[in-house]
């Protein structure tokens, strides 16, 4: 072997030796002297909880701060998802939370999936308005092939040069409304990870001494197929030192090392702060828990109270009570399973369908559980309460589908049960078994989609009824969801190019004029107490049963 490998596997060995005994808890500014590291916060999937988090973005201001104080110099960086979420942010269309950030001081973002939420002209008007640079390599401007934002800059902080390039999901273009993406697309896969590679490449030739990808890809295993996922990337990618994670709620307490890179995340709603310290080849990484950091710049905290002063007042109308918690949580939850929330906002959207469009408007409710972001509690509910429920501003659509059309789209909907998926479907006025003990058989992929048709429809979707009544494949039904789906989002190919008919009520009105006009303002445990049963879980094959199981 030749003297130069020799050396670069060394040093190697000893960046990820360096790495792997760096990944403990980190020194907090009041420990000491920070001169000359380089200190990186980090936060991703705060979604609106700039206040009501465990941590706030005052925090995040206040502890940037203070390790400048304590002499280090300090970069302040967001993986996305950071304009939607609660009423905060939702009531501005995402600016409140720029301006929550450009105070707080951050110095770059990489847009998740959910900043595409009011649509490209609302994010390039965000982008305008932010003092830190929107940065993603794959997101493309279809009209002149190249990056929306830019891919990629260099910040020169304490003598050194640093390279900061941004990568966003490629499943925005289906958890995003397909309507307001016109005019951008997504590099994925095999092209995205020659997108990085060359812009890591162009950094390093620039003279950086450290490069840092802020990238909102997370490690969700149904990310895995489409090789989107952030272990994928680095698996395929060199030159990278930080990988900032976002899009997967994932905790990585101390970092992960993925193809030598150092990888963090800090979960989700701001319930941790992400810290990295840099001591030259030395890196520390960890998060802070609650209790480990009690600072808040006032300023900060004073602009953040004061809009959610002003939205609470807006959205503070009571409209009725709830006598048991409505079960909105991720997984388990709405998007692994039926739920009691996911009954009672599936029959608040059959009801707005009908009461809109006529009676006969709608025979099925089917909603992505993705779709729903909050629980219920047990007492009051308000106005926000159900903005919180169904924050995106999505509006009730119908559909008209096959019998055969809507058994491939629920058999695409739960493709990753028993593990979590946002296409998860909450659903009213049909019911169906769904047999996880199969595995699911990949057919023709959706166009423009990362997702595929199931090969075998009815595999694992099975006695589906409308009504109480086996459906028929040839029969024409007529589905009411939202519009996101309705367009084809997510998993739910089988309705592209269907005409939608669009109701102009939204989810949140809905569930508003359910519990008052159908519940008398009050959400019964007789009623709502316990899932209904219209999904049937049955984990393994029945007895005799071996076609395509998993055993």
């Amino acid at each position: 072997m030749k003297r130069s490998k020799i050396l670069a596997l060394f040093l190697a060995l000893v960046f990820l030796f360096a790495l792997q005994a760096g990944a403990l808890a980190v020194e907090l500014p009041s420990s000491g002297d920070f001169s000359g590291r380089l200190v990186i916060i980090h936060t991703n999937d705060t979604h609106g909880r700039d206040l009501s988090g465990v941590y706030t973005t005052a925090a995040a201001a206040q502890l940037k701060d203070d390790y400048a104080s304590a002499g280090a110099d300090v970069l302040l960086l967001s993986a996305g998802d950071a304009v939607q979420g609660t009423p905060l942010v939702n009531f501005s269309q995402g600016a409140s939370a720029i301006e929550f950030m450009n105070a707080a001081g951050y110095d770059a973002m990489s847009p998740g999936n959910h900043e595409f939420d009011w649509g490209v002209s609302n994010l390039k008007k965000l982008a305008g308005i932010a003092k830190f640079p929107f940065l993603a390599v794959n997101i493309i401007d279809t009209g002149t092939g190249k990056p929306l934002f830019d891919a990629s800059r260099v910040i020169a902080v304490g003598g050194r040069n640093v390279g900061i390039l941004g990568i966003d999901t490629p499943e925005t273009a289906t958890s995003a409304h397909p309507d307001k993406l016109k005019g951008v697309s997504f590099l994925s896969g095999r092209a995205m990870y020659e997108a990085v590679q060359k812009e890591v490449n162009l950094l390093k030739s620039r003279g950086c001494d450290l490069i840092i990808a802020i990238g909102h890809l997370g490690d969700d295993d149904s990310s895995a197929a489409a090789g989107n996922r952030s272990i994928d990337l680095l698996e395929n990618v060199t030159g990278i030192d930080l990988f900032i994670d976002g899009h997967s709620h994932t905790e990585i307490d101390g970092g992960a090392i993925t193809g030598g890179t150092l990888r963090v995340s800090t979960g989700e709603y701001l319930n941790h702060i992400g810290v990295v310290i840099c001591d030259g080849s030395a890196y520390a990484a960890g998060l802070l828990n609650e209790g480990d950091y009690k600072g808040a710049d006032p300023k900060v905290l004073k602009l953040l109270s004061d809009k959610n002063a002003e939205v609470d007042s807006a959205l503070s109308t009571v409209i009725g009570r709830a006598e048991v918690v409505l079960d909105g949580a991720r997984a388990p939850g709405v998007r692994t399973r039926e739920t009691n929330l996911g009954d009672f906002a599936a029959d608040a959207i059959l009801w707005g369908a009908k009461d809109w469009l006529g009676d006969g408007a709608a025979d099925a409710v089917i909603i992505n559980g993705g779709s729903i972001r909050e629980t219920i509690q047990a007492g009051e509910i308000s106005m926000k309460t159900m903005n919180m429920v169904f924050p995106f501003g999505n509006e009730i659509a119908t559909i008209e589908v096959t019998g055969a059309e809507l058994l491939e789209a629920l058999e695409a909907a739960c493709f990753a049960a028993p593990e979590p998926s946002g296409a998860f479907p909450q659903v009213a006025g049909l019911s169906f078994s769904l047999h996880t003990g199969y595995m699911y058989e990949n057919g023709v992929q959706y166009p423009d989609s990362p997702y595929y048709a199931p090969a075998r429809p009815g595999l694992r979707v099975r006695d589906l009824k409308i009504g109480g009544e086996p459906v028929d494949p040839a029969k024409t039904y007529i589905i009411a969801t939202n519009d996101f789906l309705a367009a084809g989002g997510d998993t739910y190919g089988a309705f592209l190019g269907k005409r939608a008919r669009k109701t102009g009520l939204t989810l949140d009105d809905a569930l508003t004029n359910y519990t008052r006009a159908v519940q008398g303002g009050v959400i019964t445990a007789l009623k709502y107490g316990e899932p209904a049963r219209r999904i049937n879980i049955a984990p393994s094959p029945s007895s005799g049963d071996k076609d395509g199981s998993r055993h």
